[in-house]
């Protein structure tokens, strides 16, 4: 099993999620980031969503990759970044 899905509840514009995960007796900690991207509901005066999700992503830390884009909320797109894990 490579990952898991956990449902988390959006509670800020910015939040981050840290989990402490026990794999075969082996502590590890899992560190996520949820990021909230906001549109214009105007359609005549939104810009293309796709290129402003785009341009968050391309910007972003590059010690985070992407896990998932959801679905939009009142205009906003959450999107799940997780921190990238470094060899030791």
């Amino acid at each position: 099993m490579k990952e898991i899905t956990l449902q988390i509840p959006i509670l800020d514009v910015k939040q981050n999620i840290d989990i402490d995960v026990c794999i075969n007796g082996s502590k590890k900690v899992l560190k996520y980031r949820v990021e909230i991207v906001e549109f214009d509901s105007d359609p005549r005066e939104r810009k293309d969503t796709v290129s402003i999700l785009k341009q968050v992503i391309r910007e972003h830390d590059p010690d985070w990759s992407v896990v998932q884009i959801s679905a939009p909320i009142n205009h906003n797109i959450p999107i799940t970044f997780k921190q990238k894990v470094h060899a030791e």
